[in-house]
């Protein structure tokens, strides 16, 4: 695997570097000592400006060229946070802290991305400017939103953005990619239906509420089904149905719904938000029950640029010998998807091979991947921005 031959020097470091991030998970916005590390060693390395705070507690570095004719400022992104769950790995290196674990590789983002900051100082080997940026609260806290609206593409005069992730299931080191749509966009929902308790021997006192709400559950699923287009990937997933009384002999007042909207496709996503907005009241009073709809936008669809998810799955085949250029999407979402509207860029999935999944007690990233990954990102600079 052509790989920079200065990362077999650096990668026993990295992954230690790797093993202490893995050793304190923070989540969301919370990574002060992740912050605070990455901070330290980009100052360490040599960066020309090191700036933290961008979008709570996200870090930047920029790296400057041997030259700057082409003027150009190419961005490289990685996430530092942590998921709420317990680790169940055993590992020497696992979580330090209780109800929080590195269980989407975001551990190994982080210190590929440093390893790539360290040789792109030291080396220079390009013309224009390299931003290395390093995001807080991935996981549903929105943190590449708070990051854009922090001015930071202004600010460091960004033009080109990329992104990369983790995939269990893709083999180890190998690169997928495709233009368009790589991850859904993901909205939330909360649905109270209230009705009129009682005893479950007299129904006909009471209006039920898991009546209605079970009435809601089957016609939301009519919305992919009767709704979108079928070549048109969609999802909408009821996925907590709660009442107020675990009784055997009561009907409930009140139940509480919550579930998830994905689609690959801004009209698709649009659609559904406004086919649960109509069903939902309407259904809830065909039952004599009161139904109120909590509807809130999530990440957007992240959508690869086309001419620049070319120009990274060209890189990537001179990393890895190859990359699959027609990755099919996944219906997770993402918040690069925020930078990606914001600037023009890509995303790519890297193979972590036959491991625990993404948000599995068990997951770990393999450190095989640290020399990969690494040289895929320099490679990216220096090819983007080829020294004079």
């Amino acid at each position: 695997m052509p790989v920079v031959n200065r990362f077999a020097e650096l990668s026993p470091a990295i992954a230690e570097w790797r093993r202490d991030l893995h050793a304190h998970p923070e989540i969301l916005f919370e990574t002060h000592r992740t912050s605070a590390f990455v901070a330290e060693k980009l100052r360490g390395f040599g960066c020309d400006e090191v700036a933290t705070g961008i979008g709570r507690t996200g870090v930047v570095g920029v790296i400057r060229g041997r030259s700057n004719a082409s003027g150009r400022v190419i961005a490289l992104r990685a996430d530092m946070d942590a998921l709420p769950m317990s680790e169940e790995t055993g590992l020497p290196h696992a979580s330090k802290t209780p109800g929080a674990m590195h269980a989407c590789g975001h551990d190994g983002h982080t210190a590929m991305l440093l390893g790539a900051a360290q040789y792109l100082a030291e080396a220079r080997n390009f013309d224009g400017t390299a931003v290395v940026i390093f995001q807080p609260a991935e996981e549903g806290g929105g943190g590449g939103r708070e990051m854009v609206e922090d001015g930071m593409m202004e600010r460091f005069g960004i033009e080109e953005v990329y992104g990369l992730h983790n995939m269990p299931g893709l083999p180890l080191g190998a690169f997928g990619i495709r233009p368009g749509p790589m991850l859904a966009s993901t909205d939330l929902f909360t649905i109270h239906v209230t009705g009129r308790g009682g005893h479950a021997a007299q129904p006909h006192d009471c209006i039920d509420p898991i009546l209605a709400a079970s009435q809601i559950v089957a016609a939301l699923q009519g919305i992919v089904a009767r709704n979108t287009d079928p070549l048109k990937a969609a999802v909408v997933s009821v996925t907590s149905f709660r009442s107020e009384s675990d009784a055997f002999n009561v009907i409930p007042g009140r139940v509480e719904l919550r579930g998830t909207s994905r689609a690959l496709d801004p009209g698709i996503r649009a659609l559904i938000a406004e086919r649960i907005a109509a069903i939902v009241p309407n259904v809830g009073r065909a039952y004599g029950a009161e139904a109120v709809l909590d509807f809130r936008p999530g990440y957007p669809v992240t959508a690869n640029d086309a001419g620049r998810a070319a120009f990274a799955a060209q890189v990537a085949a001179e990393v890895a010998g190859g990359v699959d250029t027609e990755t099919p999407p996944i219906m997770g979402g993402e918040d690069f998807s925020y930078m990606l509207n914001a600037r023009p860029g890509a995303f790519i999935f890297l193979g972590n091979g036959d491991s625990a999944r993404l948000h599995h007690p068990e997951y770990d990233f393999d450190d095989a991947l640290i020399p990969v990954g690494c040289s895929y990102w320099v490679r990216l600079v220096e090819t983007a921005m080829p020294a004079a």
